[in-house]
């Protein structure tokens, strides 16, 4: 008899360990994952800052670039700007011989025009008298050689008019060929200055367009520094977590230990609460509101398996409320649900089935979106282990 009492202890002892220890496992496990996860999105992180500082060491020699270029134009258009000075310097002295050529020539044209008259005076009166006036004036002389001298002086006086006629002619045709030769030589250096302007105009866009280029590439440098600056404390908060993850994982597998001599309560020895059923239905309806019923009463029967296990509060509010389990508890949702009451039927229903005992996971204490490498039972969108 004491033999098959001992046989029946050790069996009941087996069995108590054997229900514990996917619970103790499993709990190890989702930790090691999320240090797993740590570590990658660290590497990632690290990966996403090399490349930051990559972009920022191009950035900084694209500006430099720009700054060399836009010192290279601003000579430029300094030389530019000092030809287009000298051009019109050159300018006003052109129109200032211009302007002097032009009174010279007004004065030539005057005297041209006054000897002009003068010829015509004197033209008009030896027609009007028939010559008789310079015929009388030369017979009239007292002897031969004064009239051949009055004569003389006649012809003179009219070859006289016809140089001076013909020299002023050419002085006004030499004045105003060199207005000509001013005016034209005027438009070049107004065609050159409207393309020297044009000239200035390019650069001095250029100029612009390199400062903006070189103000845009040091924003970009400073944006590109921050991120930097940012992914370099993203890494060292991912480091604390990755140590606080490997830390937790120990204490964890110190659990699991502990856990496998533990034993679970029967659904009939837990005492229920009032609002325990309002709870565990909101609880359900955050966490798979969506998913087929049997999705939601498995996820009832995790929270009332934890609270049948030892290694988890031993009530419904302290299971869901355990700092760091369920995600709307701490987003708030659960908060928003509970003061809408915005449970369906469905998940009521589930929240009874699982109070009640029914459980279709076995003791699974977690569940989550699938991931590659977990094993468990796949219910909708959710893998319980």
């Amino acid at each position: 008899m004491k033999a098959e009492v001992r046989g029946w202890l050790i069996g009941l002892f087996t069995i108590a360990i054997i229900m514990a220890i996917p619970v103790s496992y499993v709990y190890a496990t989702s930790t090691q994952e999320k240090l797993n996860k740590a570590e990658e999105q660290k590497k990632e992180t690290q990966s996403q800052l090399n490349e930051t500082k990559e972009d920022l060491q191009e950035l900084k020699e694209e500006k430099s670039n720009l700054e060399v270029q836009l010192s290279d134009l601003n000579k430029k258009l300094t030389e530019v700007s000092d030809n287009l000075n000298d051009l019109e310097d050159q300018i006003v002295k052109k129109e200032e011989e211009i302007k002097i050529t032009e009174e010279d020539l007004q004065t030539a044209k005057e005297t041209e025009e006054d000897q002009y008259e003068s010829m015509k005076i004197r033209i008009r009166f030896m027609y009007e008298r028939n010559d008789y006036a310079l015929l009388e004036a030369i017979f009239a002389s007292g002897s031969f050689g004064d009239a051949l001298n009055k004569a003389d002086y006649v012809k003179q006086i009219a070859e006289y008019d016809r140089k001076k006629l013909q020299e002023y002619e050419e002085t006004r045709k030499l004045i105003e060929e060199e207005e000509a030769r001013l005016k034209e030589e005027k438009q070049q250096l107004d065609q050159l200055k409207t393309q020297v302007e044009e000239e200035k105009k390019k650069v001095n866009s250029y100029v612009n367009q390199t400062a903006s280029s070189i103000s845009s590439y040091s924003g970009q440098i400073s944006d590109a520094e921050a991120k930097a600056l940012a992914y370099e404390a993203k890494i060292r908060e991912q480091e604390a977590n990755i140590e606080y993850l490997k830390k937790k994982l120990e204490e964890e597998k110190a659990l699991s230990n502990l856990a496998a001599q533990s034993k679970w309560r029967d659904i009939s020895e837990v005492k229920f609460e009032e609002g325990d059923r309002k709870l565990l239905a909101n609880i359900i309806y955050c966490e798979a509101g969506g998913e087929p019923y049997a999705g939601q009463l498995a996820v009832g029967a995790v929270v009332i398996n934890r609270v049948l296990s030892g290694v988890f509060p031993d009530t419904v509010v302290g299971v869901i409320y355990q700092k760091n389990q369920f995600s709307p508890v701490a987003s708030g949702r659960l908060a928003l649900a509970l003061a809408e009451d915005r449970a369906t039927a469905a998940c009521y229903k589930a929240a009874d089935e699982a109070m009640a005992g029914q459980n279709n996971i076995g003791s699974c204490v977690f569940f989550r979106t699938p991931i590659e490498g977990l094993n468990g039972t796949r219910i909708g969108n959710h893998i319980f282990y």
